[in-house]
């Protein structure tokens, strides 16, 4: 089956790029391997973080077409697509300089006489496979660090991202990378288990669904390799203590809404003290619903369209069952092609679906806590522990609330927060591993002990 681009705000196709033969595939993976062994394990990390800095300063240059690109693919807003464009920059930029730093060598207070240091090299050829939603965002977290490293990139977009694809592979040829170093593919998912199983790949990093980390896990620990898994969130917003309910109440509203409700790690079920219930959820909903779903391309546009119409019809089957199981729907529910109006359900009990989902869109659940330890309890009521959001005004408690919270990431009193430094990953079925930060540049290398006397 063709990669196709379609248009979910107008529901036009594009171009259309077919999918890789074996023997192209077989020629990625050879190049890929090739140019570990004369490339990666050749250079130095300075030589290779004037490259990766070369492609940070191509996507600034370029930063109007490529959003032109993911505008057009999946409906992101262009003003988000101009700012994901600047956050991938940023991100290369990030992992350049720190280079030098990344990959030297740790000294180790050794027992005895002589010395012992950890030396971190490169492992080969790895097999990124990313996600519709921030196509440049999740490929500059997975490839800046790697490349740093030495090792090489097989990517596979998502199958509505292939024109953006294909203007990633020219920006890091464009940047000086030999042929191999990071290549293109248009392939499908048994393609990809086959590329894991090949001796020459030496890892495979995931971002998407929790059924398509089980299968690439899967076929990664058959044949021994290792695995990245960022497999979404239902994360939560906790509301215990405000001096500025207003700003809250819009700070709940701005994490919800960003990138169209789309963003693994966006706040999706608010969680709110007894006492400020009432007051939030009416501001929340007030917030909310002054937002309409609109053209991507307008000017003033905060939320687009869903991805594509299947996706819209998922979040519409899931609203409506939530409703039907006992929920209430207190403002949107509708659906118009793959525009999602922003909606508000209260209510939900942990023997409804919706208790432990992921609502994909403009969709968020709100909660009433008697208590500190009830929120904490709703919280974690879920499989999922990617990302969490805590709001008081009490400094010990924010401490002790943050330690209680199962998720990888805790943030105090801010929402879009993410930034290049700052490591990025969940727990329980939110994935394994981590991206961004020294710990993201820390998964897919050789950390080889040389102890001398």
């Amino acid at each position: 089956m063709p990669y196709v681009v379609t248009n979910p705000a107008t529901g036009e196709t594009g171009r259309s790029y077919p999918t890789f033969t074996a023997e192209q595939v077989e020629t990625a993976v050879a190049a890929a391997d090739k140019a570990h062994r004369e490339w990666g394990t050749t250079t130095t990390p300075e030589e290779r973080a004037a490259l990766v800095r070369r492609a940070a300063e191509l996507h600034r240059e370029r930063r109007e077409e490529l959003a032109d690109l993911i505008v057009e693919e999946m409906g992101k807003i262009r003003e988000g697509a101009l700012g994901e464009v600047d956050f991938a920059a940023d991100i290369l930029e990030y992992y350049a300089d720190n280079a030098a730093e990344i990959m030297r060598d740790q000294q180790l207070a050794i027992q005895g006489d002589g010395t012992a240091v950890i030396r971190r090299s490169s492992l080969g050829a790895l097999l990124g496979i990313m996600p519709w939603n921030f196509p440049y965002y999740q490929v500059a977290r997975f490839a800046g660090p790697n490349l740093i490293i030495g090792n090489t990139v097989l990517l596979k977009h998502a199958s509505q991202c292939p024109a953006s694809a294909a203007a990633l592979e020219q920006i890091f040829l464009d940047a000086g990378f030999p042929v191999g170093a990071y290549v293109n593919l248009y392939i499908s998912s048994d393609q990809a288990a086959d590329i894991i199983a090949d001796r020459r790949v030496h890892g495979v990093s995931l971002t998407g669904s929790e059924g398509a980390g089980a299968a690439v896990a899967e076929v990664a620990g058959r044949n021994l390799k290792k695995v990245v898994l960022e497999l979404g969130g239902s994360d939560p917003f906790i509301v215990l203590s405000t001096d500025d309910l207003d700003a809250t109440a819009q700070a709940a509203v701005d994490a919800r809404l960003d990138n169209s409700g789309q963003s693994c790690n966006g706040a999706k079920r608010f969680i709110v003290a007894d006492e400020l219930h009432d007051a939030f959820l009416e501001k929340f909903v007030a917030g909310l619903t002054a937002v309409s779903a609109v053209d991507p391309t307008s000017p003033d546009a905060v939320l687009g369209p869903l991805s594509s119409v299947g996706a819209a019809e998922q979040l519409e089957e899931q609203v409506n069952r939530a409703v039907a199981q006992g929920a209430t729907l207190v403002a949107g529910g509708t659906r118009t092609g793959a525009f999602f109006e922003p909606t508000v359900l209260t209510g939900v009990t942990q023997d409804m679906d919706a208790y432990g989902e992921e609502f994909f869109g403009p969709v968020a659940v709100v909660y009433r806590a008697a208590d500190e330890n009830e929120a904490i309890e709703i919280a974690n009521g879920t499989s999922f522990g990617l990302g969490s959001y805590l709001y008081t005004t009490d400094a010990e408690q924010a401490e002790r609330v943050a330690d209680r919270i199962e998720a990888g990431m805790v943030y105090v009193n801010l929402v879009l927060a993410d930034s290049p430094e700052l490591p990025f990953g969940g727990v329980k079925r939110s994935g394994i591993g981590r991206e961004l930060g020294y710990l993201g540049a820390d998964e897919f290398v050789n950390k080889k002990l040389i102890r001398s006397a």
